[in-house]
């Protein structure tokens, strides 16, 4: 296409209409003539890392997540030492505990699809989008990637995406740069207190001195809730939020497509528009008794994994690979969830729901990571599923009434939700579709207040809480521009 030979600063494709369109802005030269994509034209200011090796000055970091590493990459760039500490392995180590788990041979609590370099993001789409209103330069977060070796369409895709394939480099990238410039990292060890790490073979004195005495970025992702524990238990402040909670929902592809660009894989024509703009994605919402009902984290061309990170439970997830060229098109189908839907004071209450539905699934699955499952339709009119469609999970799936032992509040929010979709997308409801339980880690359940203008706890001074596991983002990008403004406010302070 003509496209690919201009600068391209920003795309978008619109489907709001029956005619697909494709929205450009390219830049051009002072005669408005576009100029080309090979032309020298400096798309931004590389960043410039200092040599920390001897540096007094130094921050421990608190999770490899996006958050975590675009704090560290920010604080090379003010010649501050980071001391990263994460509890699961490296990308390579990583990705061996997540192919015995897709075969169903076991879960490392430790490496998992939500625990390792890089963070849940990783192996779960890749997507670097938001929409997230934070204050601070998102595009300087999409740069970065860039920078490590993103392809160029992360600077102007409104959507853009890498893909779980992908993005592994990109992160080993971001490891190799830290470590050349004199940062630390420490894989397989554990925060076990707030003056204390300990890795998997049980050394701690070293790190016991470190973590006393520098500033800590906490950026431990919204599935730690041994450390959210763990924090309870020292007196740092915490409290409930909002959260969502509900199935993941997977389609053919092909149908997707067809209710969303209104074109058909079996048309030739049609097919070279697809293969040009790329499968549809679909963003759906509704309210149903007060309470949103909406699609999250939608996966074109993708696949479900199992996201669980403790044994006797059982979570979903999707991500797709930089293609994005599977026959399925899955997303999180989840209900809003307020502090006040849930009994008690103690902040831990949201988390201590999402396990006992994560429990509740995996009773109701098959053997280890084998997921809950029911046809769509099943589901919304209430019918057992007698046999199951294709499906893009690898453990595996059983037939289960998810109708039945679904919490009446998410259950029956969601088949009203389905009906209200299938009104505005006429055949999204449809039994060659099937739903998996549960998707319980849309976001974190728990806050960690913070105070606005410094970011460190409103209760433990030195403490910089960030990322989606401090309950202030939600995705790779924001919880990367949250890792940055920590480590900015750090710099400035010390």
């Amino acid at each position: 296409m003509a496209e690919q030979q201009w600068r391209i600063v920003k795309r978008s494709v619109d489907a709001r209409q029956r005619e697909l369109r494709v929205h450009l802005t390219v830049l051009v030269d002072e005669q408005g003539r576009p100029i080309p994509k090979d032309a020298p034209i400096p798309l931004y200011e590389p960043p410039v890392f200092q040599d920390v090796h001897n540096a007094e000055r130094q921050v421990v970091i608190i999770g490899a997540g996006p958050a975590g590493l675009f704090a560290a990459l920010t604080l090379l760039e003010h010649g501050i030492k980071p001391i990263i500490y994460e509890r699961g392995k490296e990308v390579s180590e990583r990705k061996k505990d997540i192919a015995l788990l897709n075969r169903n041979e076991g879960l490392n609590p430790e490496s998992n699809y939500c625990f390792g370099e890089g963070g849940a993001g990783t192996f779960s789409d890749g997507k670097l989008f938001s929409r997230s209103k934070k204050r601070g330069n998102m595009q300087r977060v999409m740069e970065l990637f860039h920078y490590f070796g993103a392809p160029d369409t992360v600077l102007y895709e409104a959507h853009a995406h890498i893909g779980s394939d992908k993005l592994p480099g990109i992160i080993k990238k971001m490891r190799e740069c830290i470590l050349e410039h004199g940062g630390e990292i420490h894989f397989e060890t554990k925060i076990e207190s707030l003056s204390q790490i300990t890795n998997h073979h049980g050394s701690a004195d070293r790190q016991k001195s470190q973590i006393t005495n520098s500033p800590i970025i906490l950026a431990i992702g919204h599935s730690a809730h041994d450390t959210y524990r763990m924090l309870a238990a020292e007196g740092v402040a915490l409290e409930t939020k909002g959260f969502a909670m509900g199935v993941r929902a997977e389609h053919p592809q092909s149908l997707i497509n067809k209710l969303m660009y209104h074109l058909d894989i079996s048309k030739p024509r049609d097919l070279e528009v697809i293969n040009y703009v790329g499968n549809a994605s679909y963003s759906l919402v509704t309210q149903v008794d007060g309470r949103g009902v909406y699609s999250f984290c939608m996966c074109p061309g993708g696949h479900i994994v199992p996201a669980g990170s403790e044994a006797g439970s059982c979570v979903v997830n999707g991500m797709s690979a930089s293609h994005r060229n599977s026959p399925y098109a899955n997303s999180g189908m989840v209900v809003q969830i307020n502090p006040e839907d849930i009994s008690g004071k103690d902040p831990l209450r949201g988390l201590e729901f999402q396990e006992e539905l994560e429990r509740l699934a995996f009773e109701h699955g098959g053997p280890q990571a084998q997921a809950p499952a029911q046809r769509l339709k099943d589901f919304v009119e209430g019918k057992p599923s007698k046999d199951l469609p294709a499906c893009s999970y690898l453990p595996g799936t059983v037939s289960s009434r998810l109708d039945q032992w679904l919490p009446a509040s998410i259950g029956k929010r969601l088949q009203q939700g389905f009906r209200d979709f299938d009104r505005k997308y006429p055949g999204f409801l449809t039994n060659d579709a099937v739903i998996l339980g549960v998707e319980s880690r849309s976001s974190s359940a728990v806050r960690i207040p913070r105070d606005p203008e410094t970011l460190q706890s409103i209760s433990t001074p030195n403490l910089y809480p960030c990322g989606e596991g401090a309950g202030y983002a939600g995705g790779i990008t924001s919880s990367a521009l949250d890792g940055i403004n920590a480590a900015l406010k750090i710099a400035q302070f010390i």
